[in-house]
C-alpha cells in the first residue's frame, strides 16, 4: 500500500504507525506506552495522569513565545467493528489499510480515522522542526468511545493552555462549537422458559448489510436499526402465527447504529410463517429502498436444542422492543438542522432466560436528555425490567463570541474563499467534559472528511486531510498573543 507516498507525509506516516498498534477502548495499555515512548523519544516533557491520559509538551518556536499556549486534543482509542465475514483479531493485529481513489479505508474493519487522523496530526506537529507554532500541550485521552473516561478523570492541573483545539470533527467545512451530552441505559429482564413444542420447526433469521454508522452523527439520516427491524418482523409474525422465541442477538457497540441481527424462533406452520415473514420483509425493503439498498434477510431451518421463552414473556418483550423510542427525539428550535435529542437501541440479547438491552440517549440540552432517558426507562420498567442508567456526561454549550472562533472563521474565508459552517454537533465530543476540568479555556473542534465512522465502511478523504492540515498550520500561526 502506498500510504507512505501521501501528503502531508509526516501525518500519514504517523497514522500508519498508530494503526499498527491495537487500540480498542478500555485496552489502551499498548497505545499509551507507544505514545509515552514517542514523546520521550523526541526529548519532550511527557506526562501521564492517574487515569492514563498522555500529555506531551513542546515549547513555542522562535518568535511565538508570546502567544497563548494551545492544547491540541484527540483520543487514542478507536471503535472496533468488522464485517461478519472478515477474519480479524483486533486485540493482536494492526489495521490493514488501502487506498481507493481519494479515500483511505480498511479491509473489512473500522479504519480508526476517528480519531487517529487527529492523533497523527498532533504527532506530526510534535516531530516537526520547521513549523511555526506557540507553546503546545498535546493531550491524548483514553476511552472516548465507550465512556469518555479519560476526559472525565483528566487531571486539569497538568495543563496551562487557554485555547483547546479538538481534532475530532468529521466534516472539513465545519467548526464545531457545541455538542451533545449523553447517558447509557442498560436493561435486564429474566424470562421464564419452556420446551420447544414437539413437531415445531426452528427457523433462524439473519439480517445483514445495513449501513449502520455513528448513532449521533448519523441518527437523522433515516437508516435502519437492525434490532427494531427484527423486532417488527417477529411482532408482525406473532399476530398471525403462533411462535416461540428462542434467541435474539442484535447490534454490537452502544454508540453504533446496529447493522446486523440474528434470531431463532420455533413455528407451528413453517410454510405459513415463511410467507408472513417474506411479506413483512417486502414491506421493509420497499420502505427503505432509497436508504438501505444492500441489506439481506436470510431464513433457514436449523436444528436447535435448549428452550424457548413462554408466550406471555414473548409478547411482553416484543411489545417493548417495538414501542421503545429509537431515532430523533427532538430537533433543536435554536439551531437549524441540529438534532437536539435522540436515542439509539444499540444492543439486544435474548439467551437462556435473560433479556438485555443497551441504548444511548443524547442531547445538547440537559433537560431533554433527562426527558428522552426517562422515556426509555419508562418503556422497559413498564414490562418489569431492571433499568440502570449511567455514564452520564454533559454537553458543550456554544460560545459564539470566542476569540479562537473569530480567528478560525476569518482564516477559513481567506484560505478557501467561503465561510465555514459554524455549528454544534449531535455527538459526544469530549469538549463538554474537558471544559469542566479546564475552566475559562476556549474550545473549538474541526477535522477532515470522515465517512461511516464506527462501521467497517469508515473512510477518510485524502484531499480533505491536506486541507485540514494546511488549516491547522495557519491557525497555529495566528494564535492570539498573551493578554
Amino acid at each position: 500500500m502506498a500510504l507512505h507516498l501521501l501528503e502531508p507525509a509526516a501525518l500519514w506516516r504517523s497514522f500508519a504507525d498508530l494503526n499498527a498498534v491495537p487500540r480498542p477502548s478500555k485496552k489502551e495499555e499498548r497505545i499509551r506506552k507507544f505514545m509515552l515512548d514517542f514523546g520521550q523519544g523526541l526529548g519532550l516533557e511527557t506526562l501521564e495522569d492517574a487515569i492514563g491520559n498522555v500529555i506531551i509538551k513542546k515549547p513555542a518556536t522562535a518568535g511565538m513565545e508570546n502567544r497563548v499556549t494551545v492544547i491540541l486534543q484527540s483520543h487514542l482509542d478507536m471503535v472496533h467493528q468488522k464485517n461478519e465475514t472478515t477474519v480479524f483479531d483486533f486485540d493482536q493485529e494492526g489495521i490493514k489499510m488501502r487506498i481507493d481513489g481519494d479515500w483511505v479505508l480498511a479491509e473489512g474493519t473500522t479504519l480508526g480515522a476517528d480519531n487517529g487522523i487527529g492523533v497523527a496530526a498532533i504527532m506530526a506537529l510534535l516531530q516537526s522542526n520547521d513549523i511555526a507554532h506557540p507553546a503546545l500541550e498535546a493531550l491524548f485521552t483514553i476511552d472516548e468511545e465507550t465512556g469518555m473516561t479519560g476526559a472525565k478523570e483528566l487531571d486539569g492541573s497538568l495543563l496551562n493552555g487557554k485555547i483547546l483545539l479538538n481534532l475530532d470533527t468529521e466534516d472539513d467545512d465545519e467548526l464545531s462549537i457545541g455538542c451533545a451530552g449523553g447517558i447509557d441505559t442498560n436493561t435486564t429482564y429474566t424470562y421464564q422458559e419452556t420446551s420447544i413444542h414437539n413437531g415445531w420447526e426452528v427457523l433462524k433469521i439473519k439480517l445483514r448489510g445495513l449501513l449502520g454508522g455513528h448513532s449521533g452523527m448519523d441518527i437523522d439520516k433515516g437508516r435502519g436499526n437492525a434490532n427494531k427491524w427484527m423486532a417488527r418482523l417477529l411482532w408482525e409474525l406473532k399476530q398471525t402465527s403462533p411462535i416461540q422465541l428462542i434467541s435474539f442477538d442484535g447490534g454490537s457497540l452502544r454508540n453504533a447504529i446496529p447493522r446486523e441481527a440474528t434470531c431463532r424462533i420455533a413455528v407451528a406452520n413453517s410454510a405459513e410463517a415463511r410467507e408472513k415473514l417474506l411479506q413483512t420483509i417486502a414491506h421493509i425493503k420497499q420502505e427503505y429502498s432509497s436508504i438501505e439498498p444492500e441489506h439481506t434477510f436470510e431464513i433457514e431451518s436449523v436444528v436447535s436444542s435448549g428452550d424457548a421463552m413462554i408466550d406471555t414473556d414473548c409478547t411482553k418483550i416484543l411489545n417493548t422492543l417495538c414501542a421503545v423510542h429509537n431515532g430523533v427525539f427532538r430537533m433543536s428550535p435554536q439551531i437549524k438542522d441540529l438534532v437536539e435529542a435522540s436515542s439509539s437501541l444499540a444492543r439486544v440479547i435474548i439467551y437462556e432466560g435473560t433479556f438485555t438491552t443497551q441504548s444511548l440517549q443524547r442531547s445538547s440540552v440537559e433537560s431533554t436528555k433527562a426527558e428522552v432517558s426517562m422515556a426509555i426507562r419508562s418503556a422497559f420498567e413498564n414490562m418489569g425490567a431492571t433499568v440502570e442508567q449511567g455514564g452520564d456526561y454533559p454537553g458543550w454549550e456554544p460560545n459564539r463570541n470566542s476569540s479562537i472562533l473569530t480567528v478560525m472563521e476569518n482564516l477559513y474565508k481567506q484560505l478557501f474563499n467561503e465561510a465555514p459552517h459554524v455549528k454544534a454537533c449531535h455527538a459526544g465530543l469530549e469538549c463538554g467534559i474537558l471544559g469542566k476540568h479546564l475552566p475559562g479555556v476556549e474550545m473549538i473542534s474541526f477535522g477532515p472528511n470522515i465517512r461511516a465512522a464506527h462501521s467497517p465502511d469508515e473512510k477518510v478523504q485524502i484531499s480533505s486531510v491536506q486541507k485540514f492540515w494546511s488549516y491547522l498550520l495557519e491557525t497555529l500561526k495566528h494564535i492570539p498573543q498573551n493578554a
